[in-house]
């Protein structure tokens, strides 16, 4: 009991660190920009690019085609966190997003994204 008491002890203190992530194909150098509130759920990413249910369809036919090991998951940026009371994580981790949208352009033959619509 003792240790399964540690390892709550040690879930709860691990930060939760968000940010803006990279997958790149590194046969055609295509990337795709996305971003995340727990970096710990990339794990999920990679798992449903290998089953194939990944919701981006075009990263998901390229995966297949390639095989994973043509990728890459990087962090591109981790979003620092405020404390203020009106810091809004969901609306800063957006605006990061679109700072690398926006610097990288990964649409058309350069990525996987598609241009959101304003």
């Amino acid at each position: 009991m003792d240790r399964k008491k540690e390892l709550k002890q040690i879930y709860k203190e691990t930060t939760i660190e968000a940010g803006v992530f990279q997958i790149k194909n590194n046969a055609n150098q295509k990337i795709f920009i996305g971003s995340t509130r727990n970096f710990k759920t990339l794990n999920g990413v990679k798992f449903s690019l290998e089953t194939g249910v990944y919701i981006n369809e075009q990263l998901q036919k390229d995966w297949k085609a390639f095989g994973k090991e043509a990728f890459q998951i990087d962090i591109l940026e981790t979003l620092e966190k405020k404390e203020s009371l009106y810091f809004n994580e969901k609306e800063a981790l957006a605006d990061l997003e679109n700072k690398w949208l926006e610097k990288l352009q990964p649409y058309g033959n350069r990525g996987y994204n598609s241009k959101k619509l304003s």
